[in-house]
């Protein structure tokens, strides 16, 4: 091929690369501060407003639950994450959120 060809398709490629999107996780609702709540909140409520979690695990031995979604590609990198710990009977004993979608950051900040 000649270097002209060879020019051309590495800026094609280039340009094509560009306008690919990539997501990761699961869409899932960001939560409303009241929606969570320390003691009371269980894993059947969580399951039903935010559906199955995206990865499950233990921190410290307690059973914890994060849902995680993110997306590239858009002009800009977007991700949220929420993570939930529980007690040993099945409810909530804390949680985190973060998220730099641009709805989030304005209700947060």
């Amino acid at each position: 091929m000649r270097p002209t060809r060879w020019l051309c398709l590495a800026l094609a490629l280039a340009l094509l690369g560009g306008c690919l999107s990539f997501k990761a996780g699961r869409e899932f609702p960001s939560p409303e501060p009241q929606m969570i709540v320390a003691g009371k909140t269980d894993k059947v409520y969580l399951q039903r407003v935010f559906g199955e979690p995206y990865e499950v695990g233990l921190d410290s031995g307690d059973s914890t639950w994060t849902w995680f979604f993110g997306q590239s590609g858009t002009g800009e990198d977007r991700s949220k994450s929420l993570t939930v710990r529980f007690k040993a009977d099945g409810t909530v004993k804390s949680y985190s959120f973060s998220s730099n979608f641009p709805d989030d950051m304005r209700r947060f900040k």
